[in-house]
C-alpha cells in the first residue's frame, strides 16, 4: 500500500503541472463582495434579503450588538474582525488554531458548524452567545487561556506543502478556467510555529486541457496551484516549482518506481513523458502531491512542540 501510495504521488507530479504561480487572493472591494465573503465563511452560503438586515444579523451573531455608521464602514469592520491579522490574530485565525489543537486538523466547514462541532466534542452540547464569546470559551477549554499561543513567523519562499485533491480530476470533465480544490495533507511547521495545518483549503485553475486522442496521443493538463490558505486564514501564493518536483521524484525513487523517460518540457517547467499513451488523466480524490510557497511571507503561526 505504501508503495502504491508513493507511486500515485509521483504520478500526480507527472500529470498535475503548474505555471509559475500567481498572486494570492485580493481583498474584495465592494460592500456586497465583502458581505458575501463573510457570510459564506460564517454560514456556509451567501444570505438573501436586504443588505441592512444581513449586516445586522452578522453583527448580532459576532458581537451581540449593532455598529453605527455607513453600511460600508460596518461591513469593513466585520470583514476586518473575521479576516485581518493586525495587532492580534483574526477570528478565523483563532478558530483555526483552536480546531487544530482539538482535532489536529482544520475543516473547511462554516464558522457556525465548526464552533458547534467543537462545543459538542468538548462539552457534549452547543453553547449560547455570540461567536466571539463561544470561540473564547473554546480557547480556554482547549489551550487553557483565551490568549492563544500565536506568534508571527517568517515563512521562506519555496517552503514545501504536501497537499491532496479534494475532488477527482479527469480530463474528460475539465475545461480551461475550471477551479480545482485541494487541501493541505500534512502540517507544516516553521521555527516551532504551525503555519499550514492539515485540512486547510487551496484552489487551482486549469490553464490548459486536452483530452486523449487517436493514435496514442496523450491527454494534457496544466494547472496553476495559485493559492493555499495558512493557519492564520490568509491565502499564500503557491505553485509547483523545482523543490516540489524534486520531492515527488525522490519519493518515487525511494519506492523503487522507474523514472526513466521523464522529460522537462517548456519554459515554465511542465513535466511530461509519463502519460499513458492514448489515455485520459484520471486521478481520484485524495491523490497527494507537493507544492511550494512562491514568496517569503510573514504570518501568524501556532507555537507548538509538534514536529
Amino acid at each position: 500500500m505504501k508503495f502504491r501510495k508513493v507511486c500515485a504521488l509521483f504520478l500526480s507530479a507527472m500529470l498535475l503541472v503548474s505555471s509559475v504561480g500567481m498572486a494570492s487572493a485580493a481583498t474584495p472591494e465592494t460592500v456586497q463582495a465583502k458581505l458575501s465573503a463573510v457570510e459564506k465563511d460564517t454560514y456556509g452560503t451567501e444570505q438573501t434579503g436586504a443588505l441592512l438586515d444581513r449586516i445586522n444579523k452578522l453583527e448580532k451573531d459576532y458581537n451581540g450588538s449593532h455598529n453605527t455608521g455607513s453600511m460600508m464602514a460596518r461591513v469593513d469592520a466585520l470583514y476586518d474582525e473575521v479576516y485581518t491579522n493586525g495587532g492580534k490574530p483574526s477570528i478565523l485565525a483563532q478558530l483555526n488554531a483552536i480546531e487544530w489543537n482539538i482535532d489536529h486538523e482544520v475543516s473547511m466547514n462554516s464558522v457556525e458548524k465548526r464552533v458547534a462541532d467543537m462545543e459538542m466534542t468538548i462539552n457534549g452540547q452547543t453553547n449560547e452567545g455570540t461567536y466571539k464569546k463561544r470561540i473564547q470559551a473554546l480557547a480556554s477549554a482547549s489551550f487553557g487561556t483565551v490568549d492563544l499561543p500565536m506568534e508571527q513567523v517568517n515563512v521562506p519562499k519555496n517552503t514545501l506543502i504536501k497537499v491532496a485533491l479534494v475532488d477527482p480530476v479527469n480530463t474528460k470533465n475539465l475545461k480551461k478556467g475550471d477551479t480545482l480544490r485541494y487541501k493541505v495533507a500534512a502540517d507544516v511547521i516553521v521555527n516551532g510555529k504551525l503555519v499550514f495545518a492539515k485540512g486547510e483549503p487551496g484552489d487551482g485553475t486549469v490553464l490548459k486541457v486536452k483530452q486523449a486522442r487517436n493514435f496514442g496521443r496523450n491527454a494534457q493538463l496544466q494547472i496553476d496551484y495559485k493559492q493555499t490558505k495558512s493557519i492564520d486564514g490568509t491565502y499564500v501564493a503557491t505553485f509547483v516549482g523545482e523543490e516540489a518536483k524534486k520531492e515527488m521524484k525522490n519519493l518515487a525513487m525511494a519506492a523503487g518506481a522507474s523514472v526513466a523517460g521523464m522529460v522537462l518540457l517548456g519554459p515554465i517547467g511542465i513535466i511530461g513523458g509519463a502519460f499513458v499513451n492514448g489515455k485520459n488523466i484520471d486521478l481520484p480524490a485524495g491523490t497527494e502531491f507537493y507544492i511550494q510557497t512562491k514568496n517569503d511571507t510573514t504570518m501568524y503561526g501556532v507555537v507548538t512542540t509538534a514536529e
